[in-house]
C-alpha cells in the first residue's frame, strides 16, 4: 500500500467521492488531489487557455475550481467537519494551489444541499415552462452568499435571451478554433462520459449527431455545410432556440463589482454550485449559458479570438445585445449565466473520472 493511500482514510474518501462530481467546462475536471494527511490535502488546479477559446485567462476553469472547492466543504459537513481553505499565492496563475483542512466542527449541522451532489447534472433538452414559483425563487436567490445577486429573465426576456443564445451559437459553430474544441470535447455514440461530453447529451436528436459527427471530422466538411446548407441551422435550433424558449427562465448571476482576480472567480464558482445544488434539491433541472459572458470580455478587453474575419464584429453585437438585455450593470458584473426550469433529469450526462485517477503524490512533507 503507497504512502498517500494510507493516509486516504474512510472519511477523506467519501468526502473526495463526492467533491469529484462537481461541475466543469466540458467536463475537463481541471483538480487533482494531493493527499497530506487524513484531514488535509492540497488540491492542485490547472486550466485549459492554451488550447481552448472558451477558458479565456483560466477564469471558467476558476469558476470550477470553486465549485469543487463548495461541494467539498458541503460535503466534509456531513461528517461533522468544515473545510478551511487557503489559496497558495506563490502558484502560478495557470495552475492554481489550494490547501484545505478539514476540522472538527460538531455544531455545525450537515448542510442539505449535500444529498443533490450526486443528482445534480446539466439538462439540455427542452424544460417545462412553467413559472418558478415564489417559493423556488426565494430559495434560489437565498442560496447566494452575500455579495452576488440573480438577474430573472423571463416572459419577454425570455424569448430575447433565447435568441441571444442562438445568435451566440452561430459564432460558436462557425470558427475554426471553436471546432478544435469540440472535435476533443465531445464523446461520440454515448450515454455517459467520464472524461467528456456524450453526444447523447447534447441535446440533438439521433439523426443531427450522426450528420454532426461525420461534419465534425473535417473543418472543409464545416465550412461548406456552413456556407451552402446552412449547416448551422439544425443544430443551433435543436440545442438553443427550442431549449431557450422551452424553460421557465434564464438568469443571471452576479458579483458586486466586475470579477477580475483568481479569488474573484473562485468565489463565483461556489456560489454558481450553491445555487445550482439549490435548483436541483428544488426538483429543477439547469443548463449554463457561459459563453455570451466569455465572448463579451473578449471583446471589452479588445483582445482577438479567431482568425476568421467577422467573428470579432459578431461577438461584438452579441455582446451588445447582452447589454440591451439585462443593462450594462448586470451584464459588467455577470458571472454566469444560465437557463432553468421544471423537467426530468438528463437520461445521458458527463460522468467522472474516478478517484484513483485525481490522486497525485508522493504527499508534501509539512504543508
Amino acid at each position: 500500500m503507497s504512502k498517500m493511500e494510507q493516509h486516504l482514510d474512510s472519511t477523506l474518501e467519501q468526502i473526495l467521492e463526492l467533491a469529484r462530481w462537481a461541475p466543469s467546462g466540458d467536463n475537463t475536471q481541471p483538480w487533482r488531489f494531493q493527499i497530506l494527511d487524513p484531514r488535509r490535502l492540497v488540491v492542485h488546479g490547472h486550466d485549459t487557455r492554451d488550447h481552448c477559446v472558451y477558458d479565456l485567462d483560466g477564469h471558467p476553469s476558476q469558476l470550477s475550481l470553486g465549485a469543487l472547492l463548495e461541494t467539498m466543504a458541503i460535503a466534509a459537513s456531513r461528517f461533522g467537519l468544515a473545510a478551511q481553505i487557503a489559496r497558495r499565492p506563490e502558484a502560478p496563475d495557470a495552475r492554481p494551489t489550494f490547501l484545505v483542512d478539514f476540522v472538527p466542527a460538531p455544531r455545525r449541522a450537515g448542510d442539505p444541499l449535500a444529498d443533490a451532489i450526486l443528482a445534480r447534472s446539466v439538462q439540455r433538452r427542452p424544460l417545462s415552462r412553467r413559472p418558478l414559483t415564489p417559493g423556488e425563487k426565494s430559495a434560489l436567490t437565498a442560496s447566494l452568499p452575500p455579495g452576488f445577486g440573480v438577474t430573472w429573465l423571463e416572459g419577454r426576456q425570455r424569448v430575447a435571451a433565447a435568441r441571444l443564445m442562438y445568435r451566440n451559437a452561430k459564432l460558436r459553430l462557425t470558427m475554426p478554433e471553436a471546432h478544435q474544441v469540440h472535435q476533443a470535447v465531445i464523446e461520440w455514440n454515448a450515454r455517459y462520459s467520464a472524461d467528456r461530453m456524450p453526444d447523447q447529451a447534447l441535446g440533438v436528436d439521433p439523426l443531427t449527431a450522426k450528420l454532426m459527427r461525420w461534419i465534425m471530422r473535417d473543418w472543409r466538411r464545416v465550412e461548406f455545410f456552413n456556407t451552402w446548407l446552412a449547416g448551422t441551422v439544425a443544430p443551433r435550433l435543436q440545442m438553443d432556440l427550442i431549449p431557450g424558449l422551452a424553460c421557465a427562465a434564464h438568469f443571471v448571476l452576479t458579483a458586486q463589482r466586475r470579477p477580475q482576480r483568481i479569488d474573484d472567480y473562485v468565489a463565483a464558482g461556489r456560489a454558481m454550485q450553491r445555487f445550482w445544488l439549490t435548483a436541483t434539491a428544488q426538483g429543477l433541472q439547469l443548463q449554463p449559458e457561459l459563453t455570451p459572458l466569455i465572448f463579451c470580455r473578449y471583446v471589452r478587453d479588445g483582445r482577438v479570438f479567431s482568425g476568421t474575419p467577422g467573428m470579432q464584429q459578431r461577438a461584438a453585437e452579441l455582446a451588445q445585445q447582452g447589454e440591451r438585455l439585462v443593462g450594462r450593470q448586470v451584464w459588467e458584473t455577470a458571472v454566469f449565466m444560465g437557463r432553468i426550469g421544471a423537467g426530468a433529469a438528463a437520461a445521458a450526462r458527463s460522468i467522472r473520472r474516478p478517484l484513483n485517477e485525481l490522486l497525485v503524490g508522493p504527499p508534501a512533507e509539512g504543508g
